[in-house]
This record gives C-alpha cells, sequence and structure tokens, in this order.
C-alpha cells in the first residue's frame, strides 16, 4: 500500500482502527476490549454477559472521574462502538436464538495490538528474528531449487553439520543458551503467537464477507438454479484455492495431529519451567496458547461450513417447490378420474400400443461416444395456489452426520485405527443403505482413511420396516486412521 497524502488522509476517515485512535473514548474502548476479548482469548460474547461487564467498567469510571463521566448506559455504548461509523464490534445473531452477540473486528483488534507496542520494553531481543529470517531464506531456496544435484549437495551439507553436531554432543561438549538467547527467542515465539492469533479474526472476517455475499445473491435469485449453484461454486472455489486459503488448510492440518499437539503441549512445559523464562512471568495462558489457536480455528472453520448449509438449505427449498408442483399435477388427474367414474366416456378414448419384441443385433450397436458435460437450464418455475396436503415431502429420513462422526472420533480415541464394519457392528446401522453411504462420504471429507482392496467386509443390517429381514453388502474394507 502506498502511504501518499490521499490514501492516508481516507484511511483517517474511513478505517475503523484509526477512527478508534482518533476517538475521545479510545482508552475505555482499547482498555475494555482488551481485557475481555483479548486477554481471555475470547471470540464471541452474548449481549447481556458484555453489557453487565461495561457497566461494571463505567461504574469504577465514574467513581474515579465523577458521576457525569460517560453518562450513557453499557448498552447504548455497546450499539455505539457496533454502528456502522464506528465499525469496532460486530453485532450478530445466532441460528436458533433470538439474543444479540458480539465480537471484535479485525480492525479493533489491529488498534490495540499497535497500542501495545507503544510501551518502552526492558528487553528487545534482536538475534533470534535474524535467524528466523535466516532460515525462511533458507526454506524458499531450498524450496525452489530444481536441480536434483544442487538440492541433494546441500542436504548433504545439513547431514555433515548434524553428523558434526551429534561428535560433539558425544565427545562432552555440549552448546547451552544462555539467560539472553533464552529471553530473546521467547519473546520472539510470544509476539508470532500473538500475531497468530489476530490474523485468525482477519481471515475470518475475510470468509464471512464471502457468506454475506452468498446469501444476498441467493435472496436476490430470480433465474434458475443451475446459474447460481455454478457462480457460488465458482466463487468458492476461487477462496479455498487462493493463497489465504491453501495457507490456512496447511496450518489446520498441521494443528489437527494429535502428535503435534502432545509435542507442542511437551515442549511449552519445558521451556515454561526453564528458570530463565520463569523470571519473566509470562502470562498464564501461554502454556495453552496452541489450544487457543485451534479455538480460533474452528471459529474459521465454522464460518467456512456456513456456507454449505446456506446452499443446502437454497437446494432444499427449491426441491420443496418442485416437489409440491408434482403434487399439484397427480391431485389434478386424481380429480378428474374421480369426475368421470360415474359417467365413462363411450368408445376408444385411450390406446395402447401393441407389445412386440424389439430387435437389436450386436453389430447395429453404436460405437461408444464420450458423455458431454450436462447443461443446467435456467427454468423459472410456477408455483401453484391449491392447497395439497404435503405431510409426505417430509417424511424422509435424515442422516446424521454428526452423530456418525462424533462416534468415529471416540472410536479412535481408543485405537489408532478402526475398520467400518467395527464402526457399524458397535454401533449398529438404524437407516441401512443411506446411513452406510454417510460413513464413506465422511471418510473422504472429514477423516483421513485407506481402502484395502484385499480384504472384503460383510456389513449387515435390518430394515425399520421389517425387523425380521437381514440385509448385507460386501465391500471392501475401510480402514479410518487417527
Amino acid at each position: 500500500m502506498s502511504l501518499d497524502y490521499a490514501t492516508l488522509d481516507l484511511l483517517r476517515q474511513s478505517h475503523p482502527a484509526w477512527r478508534l485512535l482518533r476517538s475521545d473514548h479510545a482508552p475505555l474502548v482499547a482498555s475494555f476490549l482488551h481485557r475481555i476479548f483479548i486477554a481471555p482469548n475470547v471470540r464471541v460474547l452474548s449481549q447481556a454477559d458484555l453489557a453487565e461487564a461495561l457497566e461494571d467498567e463505567l461504574f469504577a469510571l465514574r467513581e474515579q472521574l465523577g458521576s457525569d463521566a460517560y453518562p450513557k448506559s453499557a448498552l447504548d455504548y455497546l450499539n455505539d462502538w457496533a454502528a456502522n461509523d464506528k465499525g469496532w464490534l460486530r453485532k450478530f445473531y445466532r441460528a436458533g436464538s433470538d439474543e444479540p452477540q458480539f465480537d471484535l473486528t479485525p480492525a479493533t483488534e489491529k488498534a490495540i495490538a499497535w497500542l501495545a507496542t507503544l510501551a518502552e520494553r526492558a528487553f528487545v531481543g534482536t538475534e533470534s528474528r535474524l535467524l528466523t529470517l535466516f532460515e525462511l531464506l533458507k526454506q524458499m531456496s531450498l524450496g525452489t531449487e530444481s536441480n536434483p544435484q544442487a538440492r541433494v549437495a546441500e542436504l548433504q551439507k545439513r547431514r555433515a553439520e548434524l553428523d558434526a553436531e551429534i561428535e560433539r554432543v558425544l565427545g562432552g561438549d555440549i552448546p547451552l543458551l544462555d539467560d539472553t538467547a533464552l529471553k530473546d527467542r521467547f519473546q520472539q515465539f510470544i509476539s508470532l503467537a500473538r500475531e497468530l492469533l489476530t490474523d485468525f479474526r482477519e481471515v475470518e472476517h475475510n470468509f464471512r464477507g464471502l457468506d454475506r455475499r452468498v446469501r444476498e445473491r441467493v435472496a436476490l435469485w430470480e433465474g434458475g438454479k443451475g446459474a447460481l449453484l455454478q457462480e457460488i461454486m465458482g466463487e468458492r472455489d476461487s477462496i479455498a484455492n487462493s493463497d489465504q486459503g491453501r495457507s490456512f488448510r496447511a496450518f489446520w492440518d498441521f494443528l489437527m495431529s494429535a502428535q503435534r499437539q502432545e509435542e507442542l503441549t511437551a515442549l511449552l512445559d519445558h521451556v515454561l519451567r526453564l528458570p530463565a523464562i520463569s523470571a519473566l512471568k509470562p502470562d498464564s495462558r501461554t502454556r495453552r496458547v496452541h489450544y487457543d489457536w485451534l479455538e480460533a480455528g474452528e471459529h474459521t472453520q465454522r464460518t467456512v461450513a456456513q456456507l454449505s448449509q446456506q446452499l443446502r438449505r437454497f437446494l432444499d427449498d427449491q426441491a420443496w417447490l418442485e416437489n409440491r408442483r408434482i403434487m399439484d399435477i397427480l391431485h389434478g388427474v386424481e380429480a378428474k378420474a374421480l369426475a368421470i367414474r360415474d359417467v365413462q366416456p363411450q368408445g376408444e378414448f385411450m390406446s395402447i400400443t401393441e407389445p412386440s419384441v424389439d430387435l437389436e443385433l450386436p453389430l447395429e450397436r453404436p460405437l461408444y461416444t464420450p458423455p458431454l458435460k450436462p447443461q443446467i437450464a435456467d427454468i423459472a418455475l410456477e408455483v401453484g395456489d391449491d392447497e395439497v396436503n404435503s405431510s409426505a415431502l417430509f417424511s424422509q429420513v435424515v442422516i446424521d452426520k454428526a452423530a456418525l462422526a462424533r462416534h468415529i472420533r471416540q472410536s479412535l480415541q481408543e485405537r489408532s485405527q478402526i475398520t467400518l464394519r467395527e464402526l457399524c457392528e458397535s454401533r449398529p446401522l438404524e437407516h441401512g443403505l443411506a446411513e452406510l453411504v454417510a460413513y464413506l462420504q465422511l471418510a473422504g471429507e472429514q477423516f483421513k482413511s485407506a481402502i484395502d482392496e484385499s480384504v472384503t467386509d460383510q456389513i449387515t443390517w435390518r430394515p425399520d420396516f421389517a425387523p425380521d429381514v437381514v440385509k448385507h453388502t460386501q465391500m471392501p474394507r475401510v480402514i479410518y486412521v487417527r
């Protein structure tokens, strides 16, 4: 971004972070939001809880500054901070709840993070940042090297350095970091950990903007669903395949590994027990910072999942309209049949083609033709006005995929891997083949899985409409891996 006069003047007038720093209430806003949201890593708070906390804060300030300080109520201040002309809080409603919820905006978190850098630091480390920069340059250089000889030479050089270090350690020469080096690296770790939590809120804000555009498009769409789905899916794929989307997916896959979580926990416990680090009196939440990353990442994942829910709701509405039109047609046929039941038409009023054998010789069959990509026609649906009994449309089997996913996770907590047949034995199928297909879908979407073609498993179930009947299917062994 160019820091010319016009750009900075526009930011001064429109950017929420700059508006916060210019505000007369900046000390109250920044201190209160930092204590409530950033310090405990809280993502969402209800209006009642946040208003109560702000009322206590205002009461304490009025005791110090006088009764005229901050005359409005806590709820008025919260609504003012969430207004469009401020943009310091995000006010929204959760699904299934009528109570407003509040969350920080990325601009507010940036402003508060900048205020934290104004304080003088007793110790400013530079060595760890230089080493980090040097290591990043080495990773970029080696990661883009396409010459096999140069890459092997670099790997052999690193192996020689490791062998030499192993020899020195075995010989009794064990270099240790002094207290200054430890403080330098720990300060760098804390800074990066806080920046990562700030980045999560910005990533979630970007995905939420995509979700808002999708909802607006669905609400105002008047054409066929084919063109809408094609447009939304294209934009969704472009976001997922963008640099930000790929980076977030790689981070999430890395952090979701149970082995990585255990390794991070062990490393944090070891580092925080060091005397030099204990003397710094680090924040108690540092010990569980990787769980804060997980919680922040889960909020981002939930925002992305709302895209799929919105698309599913749109498809369900369209399918209901189509089914209602079919029921209207059937109802009309039944009404006409009942009308002529007592007075049947005379003579021939319907003809049926005489059945005959359709001969097709093998040599008359056409050659194979590759299938063409189907095109979804943009056809506006016509809705009838007749009232029909639509109870049959809602008597459908719904597979609870969340319950199946919990069953898989609980089973993988006790074992490193489990087969689909064992899952179905411990929790018998209630909805038959549809539930089995849901298991297979979860294996490809949410869990790591493998298929052993050399082994065949038999899975059995009893249908709800015929409990005495036992059905079974033969399929290759599907293995879920932790």
